[in-house]
């Protein structure tokens, strides 16, 4: 990363490391937030189902969780409420191709919100050098992805009267092995992704 002074400073996130934040900041941020909520309506349309649960599932919070650590708070909440605005404007990105204002203010609605509060949460530890290290990175996955299920089991359980165990297991406790794989995957690639741009555990703050 380069300041306008052309001094080198160490990169905050792993979107910081890389040559395009030489360029105009506001060009690089609007880069940056398209490429995210590109990458999470490309990884939502990812699905697959296992033995023990109909329900689908896909990358699409893996993806909202990589792009909001990646970015940093403001370019991650900025990704992911442009890729919920693309949806509910009718751009079929969300899962199977979904799109339109009633799946925000329908049963899966608070997933789509905790996308965005969750991207701004695992942002700011990024920020805070949280990716760094497995054990680190494992805390801000799990952080994140508690958050988009404290958000959005609530609204599942409300917008279809399911008893509250019920939905807890629906929309939660079914994913918890794929959340599980997500988050060690995360932890090995996401430290070594800043060993090889050579900033270790190093802790940089924005000029």
């Amino acid at each position: 990363m380069i300041t306008p002074s052309g001094l080198a400073t160490r990169p905050i996130t792993l979107a910081d490391a890389f040559p395009g934040a030489r360029a105009p900041s506001l060009i690089w941020d609007a880069v940056l937030v398209i490429a995210g909520a590109a990458l999470t309506a490309v990884a939502a349309q990812v699905a697959f189902t296992m033995p023990w649960t109909a329900v689908p599932y896909t990358l699409q919070t893996g993806a909202v969780l990589l792009a909001g650590t990646a970015l940093g708070v403001r370019r991650g909440v900025a990704a992911m409420a442009l890729y919920v605005l693309l949806g509910v404007v009718g751009l079929p990105v969300f899962a199977g191709h979904a799109s339109g204002i009633a799946k925000l203010f329908g049963f899966t609605g608070g997933y789509l919100i905790g996308f965005i509060v969750a991207a701004g949460l695992v942002g700011r530890l990024a920020e805070r050098a949280w990716d760094r290290t497995a054990l680190q990175t494992i805390g801000l996955m799990v952080l994140g992805t508690l958050v988009i299920y404290l958000i959005g089991v609530p609204v599942l359980a409300a917008g279809t009267g399911l008893p509250v165990p019920d939905a807890i297991y629906q929309g939660a406790i079914v994913f918890l092995p794929w959340d599980a794989a997500k988050v060690v995957i995360a932890a090995g690639l996401l430290p070594l992704a800043w060993r090889l741009i050579g900033e270790g555990s190093a802790t940089g703050r924005r000029a």
